[in-house]
């Protein structure tokens, strides 16, 4: 009976905890080193108390946990993705697993924070265990993550968190119910060195009770080595970017820990001493949602090269996984793989079973072969069962590039009926085929209905470079750059415009930006499928006076 009044009395001050924690806050500036001299005050503190605590009982341990989890929580409760929620269910999975095999009997919970940044795990008293999304992301086997789970365990199977926390009660003289309104970056930020060295040896020890291999710790803490030295890199290096919020995190976390070949060395001690048997790593089920990810970012940031290589990692892994999918289709078309590209975006339009990445392939298709483009676009359309009647536009486009422009003109009056969109898309096409007078007409047309398409009209200024008016062309520009439209496309009409009107800075100008914002721009064979013979035959000449300027610059500053 006492213990559940005790558990009710710590339920009711919980409540009340997120009101006290506003009233009363700890004196401490937000940040990193701010938590790291916290606890290093607090642990200096505890060096001169001159009694040992009385612990507290697992029934109150759990019941604050709780109430701080749920405090913390609450900081992230958002629509949980797909793939957030198939990590929350692995990792719970994961846990229970390994935490079978801790000396105390806690109902033990395992959380996932989908934050990239987040290079961390930590614990809570009572049983709660996080990981973020920044630290699954350095592994590649369960192994691994084993080892991480097991030590943030024992960090709570040690009495680690619940001691912390009676030391801040002692120290800042805090009533029992505001416990759980401590700061969470106090369970985030390291222990003593004996204590972490403590929970890598029983960690790393319940891994192995668990079936797991000792050599996922040794590759968890050798994969620290290798970011502790790019963090001290880059923070000697004045010139790369050293304070974003992933370095200041990891520069706290190797401020509380052991060093990591001090921590490796001391698994390898154990072992020899254990004489634990060689156990083959598993992979990490999950790690395919993190090549993924990490594949669209290389996208994002214009390395073609390695998001094609993420992004086959994640599929290795996950085959029929859609976003990698999509992110390995771009980049193989950003390299001018036209054949690869348009052979994954069928796959992707196999397995979603919808049309929304058709245009994209029928593109893909004329790319790497305008002759043959129409006739595997129509195959994959009698696969189809819906409607297609969208890409009608899309179907005689791919007929004007095969030289079948009488199948086309009936569809083409039809289109001028429909929405605008369609006459738009055929007005590329057009473009494309080498049809710039059919090309400006249509363009014009569907801008008549819809004058704020800045595609369209960026469209229109590469059919109207054909007519060499580059007044219309750089006019049909500026329209665009006024509406918001300031992608590299257009950037390179007007390169191409002011280049060709021989106005040579300004065309440099705009090029460097463009080649900047996307580097295809450099690459002759995705120029060639994608834009006119004059367009093809100008950007490499501009590309040319920009390298002769760069190495005429370098000399002159290379002179005594």
């Amino acid at each position: 009976m006492k213990h559940w009044l005790a558990l009710s009395v710590i339920v009711a001050l919980g409540v009340t905890a997120m009101v006290v924690s506003e009233i009363r806050k700890v004196d401490v500036p937000p940040g990193p080193a701010a938590v790291l001299f916290l606890v290093a005050d607090t642990e200096k503190e505890l060096m001169r108390m001159p009694v040992r605590f009385t612990r507290m009982s697992d029934t109150e341990e759990i019941a604050i946990g709780d109430v701080l989890a749920k405090s913390y929580q609450s900081q992230h409760e958002e629509e949980k993705l797909a793939s957030v929620q198939t990590v929350d269910k692995y990792l719970a999975q994961l846990g229970s697993r390994l935490a079978a095999h801790a000396n105390r009997k806690l109902p033990y919970k395992f959380h996932y924070i989908p934050e990239k940044y987040f290079v961390n795990a930590f614990a809570l008293p009572g049983g709660h265990v996080y990981v973020g999304q920044g630290l699954l992301a350095l592994m590649d086997s369960e192994d691994e993550l084993a080892s991480v789970l097991g030590h943030e365990v024992e960090h709570i199977d040690h009495y680690h968190c619940a001691e912390r926390m009676q030391v801040e009660q002692a120290l800042r003289k805090l009533p029992f119910g505001e416990l759980a309104a401590l700061p969470i970056e106090l369970f985030q930020a390291g222990y003593s060195k004996d204590q972490e060295l403590e929970a890598d040896r029983e960690g790393t020890r319940m891994a192995v009770a668990s079936g797991y291999s000792a050599s996922g710790a040794i590759r968890m803490f050798e994969a620290f080595q290798r970011m502790q030295e790019l963090v001290r890199r880059k923070a000697n290096n004045p010139g790369e970017e050293a304070g974003d919020v992933a370095n200041q995190t990891l520069e706290g976390y190797f401020r509380s820990h052991p060093l990591p070949s001090e921590r490796i060395a001391q698994i390898q001690k154990m072992i020899a001493s254990e004489r634990w048997p060689v156990v083959a790593e598993r992979d990490l089920p999950v790690a395919y949602i993190f090549w993924s990810n990490r594949a669209q970012e290389l996208f994002a940031a214009n390395k073609y090269t390695e998001a094609e290589a993420a992004a086959l990692r994640s599929l290795k892994l996950q085959p029929d996984r859609q976003d990698a999918l999509e992110t390995l289709a771009k980049a193989y078309f950003s390299q001018a793989k036209f054949a690869e590209s348009a052979e994954t975006y069928r796959k992707i339009l196999q397995i979603d079973g919808e049309t929304k990445f058709a245009k994209d392939y029928a593109i893909a298709l004329a790319a790497d072969d305008k002759k043959s483009a129409v006739h595997q676009f129509d195959q994959w359309l009698e696969t189809q069962s819906g409607d297609v009647t969208d890409l009608r536009a899309t179907q005689a486009g791919l007929d004007l590039l095969a030289g079948n422009a009488g199948a086309t003109n009936p569809m083409v009056r039809e289109i001028n009926r429909a929405e605008p969109d369609q006459l738009g898309e055929l007005g590329w096409w057009y473009y494309l085929a080498g049809d710039y007078t059919q090309a400006l007409k249509l363009l014009q047309e569907a801008l008549q209905q819809r004058p704020g398409n800045m595609d369209w009209r960026t469209d229109l200024a590469w059919a109207q470079l054909q007519n060499k008016k580059f007044e219309d062309v750089l006019q049909s520009l500026n329209e665009g750059y006024l509406a918001g439209n300031a992608g590299p496309d257009r950037k390179m009409a007007g390169a191409v415009a002011f280049w060709l009107s021989e106005q040579k800075d300004a065309s440099l100008r705009d090029f460097a930006i463009a080649v900047e914002a996307q580097p295809e721009w450099k690459n002759p064979k995705w120029v060639r499928a994608l834009y006119s013979p004059l367009v093809a035959d100008t950007v490499p000449q501009i590309a040319a006076e920009q390298e002769r300027l760069r190495k005429l610059q370098f000399q002159r500053i290379a002179q005594p």
